[in-house]
């Protein structure tokens, strides 16, 4: 690892609690592993309810001078932390692709696409106005203002370790909350990497607070903690509505991103070429282990055949091998057990009468790598269009009309993300309002932005992170009726 990075300080084996470097009481670890080769990286502390506790303690006392600075103060600290990120991204790409296998290209995009929420949130916390509210009684003024909700805690998954954190930490420092985050405990260096970068800029001590280790037991004390009072959570539907539980005996803000189970939706009067060059990025970007990836391909079936060409054709021009290669453009899968999963929804569908048109096997790589996979034929009662696939496999069915293939699309318990190909404008409309999704790309699928809410509906979670909306999440409205005026 060391040799690997110009900025050896940059690769951080212990915790951040009140801007100190510390290990866990007992001394215990986890070991981190390169994805693409099975070795071992190094090391992170295994904390638990301990250093949660502490960690928790730390943001409390730090929150009553953070939350007093002005939106300019603190907006001075984030655009000096992106300002960090990106005299620091080489070093900082290399660490993402070891630790979790995405291409360096794809790496490269993710922190530049992070780091963005620094400065717009920065910006946008000057702009959280109150009210004045219009008289609606003699002689009475209602006023209303927004407050930092207090000590908000993230836990980020492993598929985005970098760009994660920046868009549920800039919009809670920003409004005045201080921050405790739980990073996945395969991907921990991206974390302890941007608390290293939060410590040069001068964040103060408690404000940015960074621990490892065991899910459950920290995952407790800030559950059940009163003195947390907002919780952002991105990871698997059923651990989302797990933490959702425990938060309701203390009445915690909750944001939860979970599953997806996205349908790619391709009309006959779609621009084929870009329909195919889209579902390509769409679907094998971070080897399909996105939470907003296509995971079911509808095709109208006057173009399916000619969509299917061109989707293969650029399946084929994929180039699997180790993220640190320049001429890589899909990595590893994180482990063994995502590698498992996707071959066994395959051969699920491979047995129930799916048709193979490329890939469908572990790589010849071997490890966590797996073939680039295009599937035909799939049916609404095969594993792969009820599961999320998280892997590098497209399942393509046909459909007649629109009306059947909204039927299909919604035909889910989950509404994270949905994409549409369609030259018609009037299409275009129906369907937003019919799709039962919190985003709907339509000939373009780059959904994340600072500016725009990023979030799902049924199965796929509540809360919104990007946009106004996002910074909302960590404030509460306040109301004052003044009496006796006039």
């Amino acid at each position: 690892m060391h040799r690997i990075l110009q900025d050896k300080s940059l690769f951080r084996p212990h915790c951040l609690i009140n801007g100190q470097w510390r290990d866990a009481a007992d001394k215990s670890v986890l070991n981190v592993i390169n994805p693409a080769n099975g070795k071992q990286l190094g090391h992170v502390p295994n904390c638990g309810a301990e250093e949660a506790r502490l960690a928790v303690e730390a943001a409390h006392t730090a929150f009553t001078a953070w939350s007093a600075k002005s939106p300019q103060e603190r907006g001075a600290y984030l655009h000096a932390w992106e300002q960090a990120i990106h005299a620091n991204l080489e070093d900082l790409a290399r660490l993402l692709t070891l630790e979790q296998g995405k291409p360096l290209a794809e790496a490269r995009g993710e922190i530049l696409q992070g780091a963005s929420y620094f400065p717009w949130y920065a910006e946008e916390a000057r702009r959280v106005s109150g009210e004045v509210v219009p008289g609606f009684r003699q002689g009475v003024q209602a006023l209303t203002r927004h407050a930092p909700v207090g000590v908000a805690a993230a836990i980020t998954p492993w598929n985005f370790p970098m760009s994660m954190i920046p868009r549920k930490v800039a919009p809670a420092l920003a409004a005045g909350c201080t921050a405790i985050v739980k990073p996945a405990s395969a991907t921990p260096y991206s974390a302890l990497a941007m608390a290293e970068l939060a410590m040069r800029v001068g964040i103060p001590a408690g404000v940015f607070n960074v621990i490892t280790g065991s899910a459950g037991a920290i995952g407790s004390v800030i559950t059940e903690s009163p003195l947390v009072r907002k919780l952002s959570f991105t990871g698997s539907t059923p651990v989302g509505k797990t933490l959702a539980a425990q938060c309701g005996p203390t009445l915690k803000r909750v944001s939860l991103e979970l599953g997806g189970n996205a349908p790619f939706i391709v009309f006959d009067d779609a621009d084929i070429d870009l329909a195919a060059r889209m579902a390509l990025g769409n679907k094998f970007r971070n080897a399909g282990q996105t939470c907003i990836c296509a995971n079911r391909f509808l095709v109208h079936k006057d173009v399916f055949d000619a969509f299917v060409r061109r989707l293969l054709q650029g399946i084929r021009e994929l180039k699997v091998g180790d993220g640190l290669k320049a001429d890589t453009t899909m990595g590893p899968l994180i482990n063994a057990e995502a590698v498992a999963h996707v071959d066994a929804l395959v051969r699920d569908a491979l047995q129930n009468g799916a048709c193979r048109i490329a890939g469908g096997q572990a790589h010849k790589l071997g490890g966590n790598f797996y073939e680039p996979t295009l599937l035909t034929g799939i049916k609404p009662d095969m594993r792969i269009f009820r599961e999320e696939i998280f892997g590098p496999v497209a399942a393509v069915m046909s459909f007649e009309d629109e009306e059947e293939a909204v039927a299909l699309a919604n035909d889910t318990e989950y509404g994270l993300a949905s994409y549409v190909c369609t030259r018609d404008m009037a299409r275009t409309w129906r369907l937003w309002k019919s799709l039962q999704y919190g985003m709907v790309g339509v000939n373009d699928a780059g959904l994340a932005s600072a500016e725009t809410p990023f979030g799902g509906v049924k199965g796929s979670g509540m809360g919104r992170e990007g946009g106004r909306e996002g910074l909302l999440e960590y404030m509460e409205t306040h109301y004052a009726l003044l009496g006796g005026i006039g």
